[in-house]
């Protein structure tokens, strides 16, 4: 399964390192192509001469050797997986921060493979905030981090913080090739958020969807290898640089934009909160208050999700979203019909904690084969893992 797959492999000033030895031993076995880089530190921890011998490759560790240069950009685009193991609490910061002080670093900051972590520290280090905080920012920017295992530590305490085993990390590697990027290829376009219907140049018409949920699923989506476009309303969240995104306002402008992309796509999931209806004249200046009450005209907006699904091609799949108050599950079962989507995902404002603006969501899937699928409240992080493996189904 690692047969000719290129691991370029970034080894930190860790007492782990010493592990990285059988590590590379094991990826040679099994038929990788294996480049080491060393921070520094690392060579304090590992032999270079040792690492070389295994991996039948020079081990790199200055970005100038000898009055030569070493081309960061190309051993990033070389690579078809940047493996940091051990990573330290020390690289962890600076690949958070984006701080280029060595030759790792600035590979890491060029590389354009995936990029996977396997941290190594001792317990009280693992559980700082400081180092929680670090793991989400680098998880955010589409970094896969390994879990780390317990049990003797080198300070001689028992706890989490041990490396994960070099035959385990093989077997991940293994298991990545084999199903981590069944999406590689594929155009998702995805929109996110509320949408905003102005009535003067003040005020608006909107909800309160925080755009969380979609933007969970366009970080997935990404991470199992989809090319992905995001169409977000207005929302205060952070978005990774790294993912193609056209900001919208109104519902008009979200349609537009879908319809202009939506030919050139395989899969569009429609998760934004668009509004269904638009005040029919905004006002041009800001309407003063009055001792008259205000009426306000509203026209419906276009539908997006029914307009995509009239103008679906036998080869796209489309995935809408059904937030109810009431009678759930068959209105969810009648917007599939009448959408013609193939996937509807239900949430029920009544369920505690699932909704606008939490982080937590519980949803229930409907296909078009008539299935249905029942999942409890979880993580927005992991019901986007739970979508995005319906459609991989699909597919």
């Amino acid at each position: 399964m690692l047969e000719g797959k290129k691991i370029l492999l970034g080894v930190t000033g860790s007492i782990a390192a010493y592990k990285v030895a059988i590590l590379v031993r094991l990826l040679i076995k099994a038929g990788a192509e294996v480049k080491v880089i060393l921070t520094p530190a690392a060579k304090e921890f590992v032999s270079p001469l040792t690492l070389s011998t295994l991996s039948r490759n020079p081990v790199l560790i200055d970005l100038v050797n000898d009055d030569t240069w070493q081309n960061h950009v190309s051993l990033g685009r070389w690579a078809d997986i940047m493996l940091l193991a051990p990573l330290s609490c020390n690289t962890l910061s600076k690949m958070a921060s984006g701080t280029c002080d060595n030759l790792l670093m600035a590979v890491y900051l060029s590389a354009t493979c995936k990029v996977a972590v396997a941290p190594a520290m001792d317990e009280d280090m693992w559980l700082h905030p400081a180092t929680k905080r670090n793991l989400q920012i680098i998880n955010n920017f589409g970094n896969i981090v390994l879990p780390v295992d317990s049990g003797e530590l080198a300070s001689g305490l028992i706890g989490e913080g041990r490396m994960m085993e070099p035959a385990v990390m093989v077997d991940w590697l293994k298991n990545y090739f084999s199903t981590g990027m069944p999406l590689s290829g594929k155009k998702v376009l995805v929109t996110a958020g509320p949408t905003y219907e102005p009535i003067d140049p003040v005020r608006f018409i909107g909800n309160h969807s925080s755009g969380k949920m979609g933007l969970a699923i366009a970080l997935e989506l990404e991470k199992r290898g989809a090319e992905v476009t995001l169409i977000f309303g207005p929302t205060s969240l952070d978005i990774p640089d790294y993912i193609n995104t056209i900001k919208v306002q109104t519902a008009a402008e979200m349609f537009d934009v879908c319809v202009d992309l939506f030919p050139h796509v395989d899969v569009a999931v429609m998760s934004a909160a668009v509004a269904d209806f638009t005040p029919v004249i905004s006002a041009q200046e800001k309407i003063k208050k009055s001792d008259a009450d205000l009426s306000i005209a509203f026209t419906k907006t276009k539908d997006i999700l029914k307009y995509l699904g009239e103008n679906k091609k036998l080869n796209q799949l489309l995935i809408g979203f059904a937030l109810e108050t009431s009678d759930e599950e068959n209105y969810a079962k009648k917007k599939l019909i009448e959408k013609n989507a193939d996937l509807i995902v239900l949430n029920s404002l009544k369920d505690e904690g699932a909704g606008f603006g939490y982080d937590t969501n519980k949803i229930t899937i409907f296909d078009k084969l008539g299935n249905t699928q029942y999942f409890d409240k979880k993580s927005k992080k992991e019901v986007a893992v739970d979508i995005v493996n319906s459609i991989i189904q699909i597919l």
